[in-house]
């Protein structure tokens, strides 16, 4: 369906004919109707679904109809990045009509506090993270008598980040009549809570389950925690034509560790952790979309509301803590119908957690031994038993392989072959 099929106003339809859009994605397709008619809404959907501008645009469509006064939309994130990036959106999505928008975080500057406070008192959207907004409101600088509309994106997360007071702080000094839009990868319990107390008969749409896109390459390396370092080296090395590598780990100390590491062997490698404030964070990023630097380490602060054209390749330098965690990072590659490889690193004591990830995404990842040259490759062997290594070769466990698992084994449509670990170029691997 197009977007013209979807009534949205003349405006709107050419900003994003502008920026090159023109068919909905289906989570566009069932949301922007019925938040037209002004529905509540619950929508479970993956990163990468176009779930920004499932909201925004009609939500922009009722403001281009309607005369409005003071704040009237407030969106609410759990990261300055994913705050920063909707803003962006925005600014694109409404260039053609007289909205403005605002994008309050934490992590800045002194001189960005005062400019959110002038703006607050001005601005028809507010995208803001929870914290960060609560100071606002607590120092009297945002009224909400105006608001029409209130999207919560991201909510698991923001729950998971324990802003579940906060929000409830928020939502409660807002209008009692407005719409209100939740989205969401998944819907714990905590959820529906929030969503029985402050949504009316809502709308429900759910886009399949998180799942990695079928054009990323799945790969997982076997390999000892003294080992990851030198395997990603010869991983970089084998592959000279990727310009754009990032790496994921769970701690900003593993990132500086690994950045120590790859900075040695004379690549283009720079990092983004807690450690950096905002305007770092956001030089880092302009250096690695420049392609000034071929290679970005973050722990998952990236891996979610960032979005990086021509990122060949992903690596997690350890297994992140769930499947919704996996398929944000791997989903920063293969994006805008591009392909990518993704590429996990698996110690012995991660083996169950990557176990219950293929379980809940139904893919089985092909796992490969690294390279003799950088050492011995633990056996995949994700339930506890006696030992069987076979000499170097990779043995899986039959319990692994038998169908009772009812997944699928994960394949590429295109005719790729898996990276070398033995420090020889591969010409033929593609990322």
């Amino acid at each position: 369906m197009t977007f013209k099929e979807l009534g949205l106003d003349d405006r709107i339809l050419e900003a994003i004919s502008y920026m090159g859009y023109d068919q909905a994605t289906p989570i566009q397709e069932k949301t922007i109707p019925e938040i037209i008619k002004g529905r509540d809404l619950i929508a479970c959907a993956q990163t990468g679904t176009g779930k920004t501008a499932a909201f925004m645009l009609p939500l922009l469509h009722k403001l281009t109809q309607q005369p409005h006064k003071g704040t009237s939309t407030l969106v609410i994130v759990p990261t300055r990045e994913l705050a920063l990036q909707i803003d962006q959106q925005i600014q694109g999505f409404a260039y053609f009509v007289q909205v403005s928008a605002i994008a309050v975080y934490g992590g800045g500057s002194g001189s960005e506090w005062e400019q959110q406070k002038k703006a607050l008192s001005n601005t028809d959207i507010i995208v803001a993270t929870p914290g960060k907004l609560i100071s606002h409101i607590n120092m009297g600088h945002v009224r909400f008598q105006d608001v029409k509309y209130l999207i919560l994106d991201e909510a698991d997360r923001m729950l998971d980040m324990g802003f579940y007071d906060d929000i409830k702080k928020i939502i409660d000094s807002l209008p009692k009549n407005r719409q209100t839009l939740m989205f969401s990868a998944t819907m714990p319990p905590k959820m529906r809570k929030l969503a029985k107390q402050y949504l009316t008969n809502p709308y429900e749409v759910s886009i399949a389950i998180s799942k990695p896109s079928e054009r990323v390459l799945q790969v997982a390396y076997l390999v000892n925690d003294g080992h990851k370092a030198a395997l990603i080296r010869n991983l970089i090395k084998n592959k000279p034509s990727v310009e754009s590598i990032i790496i994921f780990s769970s701690t900003k100390k593993s990132v500086n560790s690994i950045i120590r590491s790859i900075s040695g062997q004379g690549y283009q490698v720079e990092g983004i952790s807690s450690d950096l404030d905002q305007q770092q964070r956001e030089e880092v990023l302009n250096r690695f979309r420049a392609k000034q630097t071929r290679v970005l380490v973050a722990t998952d602060v990236l891996s979610r509301g960032i979005d990086i054209k021509d990122i060949h390749l992903v690596i997690n330098y350890n297994v992140p803590g769930d499947a919704e965690d996996y398929v944000h990072r791997i989903g920063r590659t293969a994006r805008a119908d591009a392909s990518g490889v993704a590429i996990t690193l698996i110690n012995e004591e991660e083996m169950r957690k990557f176990a219950a990830i293929e379980h809940l995404i139904e893919a089985e990842i092909t796992k490969l031994p690294i390279s003799a040259e950088i050492g011995e490759s633990p056996e995949w062997n994700p339930v506890k038993r006696k030992s069987r290594h076979t000499h170097g070769h990779l043995k899986t466990s039959k319990k692994h392989n038998n169908n009772r698992h009812q997944r699928k084994k994960h394949t590429s449509k295109s005719n790729k072959s898996y990276p070398k670990t033995d420090g020889k170029s591969d010409k033929n691997t593609k990322a």
